[in-house]
């Protein structure tokens, strides 16, 4: 079961959430907070397997709420999925840079909302259609690509590969199929960027690979 805690600050939203998500089973929700301080109680004390994170919010915001869910000792790696009604550049990469591991409108069907939630369970960052634009569009800002690649002077061949795939958006799975290797071995190699980089998650690894134009 995904131990799913819901933070919103609208208790309609939270109701039309839990029916939708509840709705699976293999999916439970623990818990319900109206801003990023309650999450964080109830995250302690609930420990869930993710937060679903609204990010406007009075008290304390998304963003502020995820990066100090990555502060905290029982709770940095539990993924964050935000969900949200602003496809705004700013926002989007504010909860990046927060550590979300993934960011969805919440025009996205119940279904789709679904497979997210098992998608970042399962370390991957699902992002929606609008959200992944204002990513590319900011990395298509960035300068000078030949200094970022310095960034990852340090791989293999095949761990710069392995990069690139997951820049993709492929899964372990995928990429194990991609090169002739086993979902463990792609997941081996995925932790080990992860280490090598210094990156918090996956959508780091994402935006690295953009970064070093191991992507198009």
């Amino acid at each position: 079961m995904i131990r799913l805690l819901i933070v919103d600050d609208q208790q309609l939203v939270r109701a039309g959430l839990r029916a939708l998500l509840e709705n699976s089973d293999d999916i439970e929700i623990v818990g319900e907070a109206a801003n990023g301080r309650e999450a964080m109680a109830h995250g302690r004390a609930t420990r869930p397997d993710l937060f679903l994170m609204d990010l406007k919010m009075p008290v304390m915001d998304g963003i502020a709420a995820t990066a100090a869910i990555r502060a905290d000792p029982l709770l940095r790696d539990t993924p964050v999925l935000v969900l949200t009604t602003f496809d705004d550049r700013d926002d989007v990469l504010d909860a990046v840079r927060a550590g979300a591991t993934g960011y969805l409108l919440k025009d996205m069907d119940a279904d789709a909302l679904r497979s997210a939630v098992r998608a970042a369970v399962a370390g991957e960052s699902p992002v929606s259609p609008p959200v992944a634009r204002q990513m590319m569009a900011e990395l298509a800002r960035m300068p000078s690509r030949r200094a970022r690649a310095q960034e990852t002077a340090g791989l293999t061949d095949r761990e710069r590969e392995i990069l690139a795939h997951v820049g993709r958006g492929l899964s372990n799975e995928e990429i194990g199929r991609a090169l002739f290797l086993s979902p463990d071995t792609a997941r081996t190699y995925v932790s080990r960027l992860l280490t090598k980089l210094s990156a918090r998650d996956r959508a780091q690894l994402v935006v690295l690979a953009h970064r070093a134009g191991l992507v198009d």
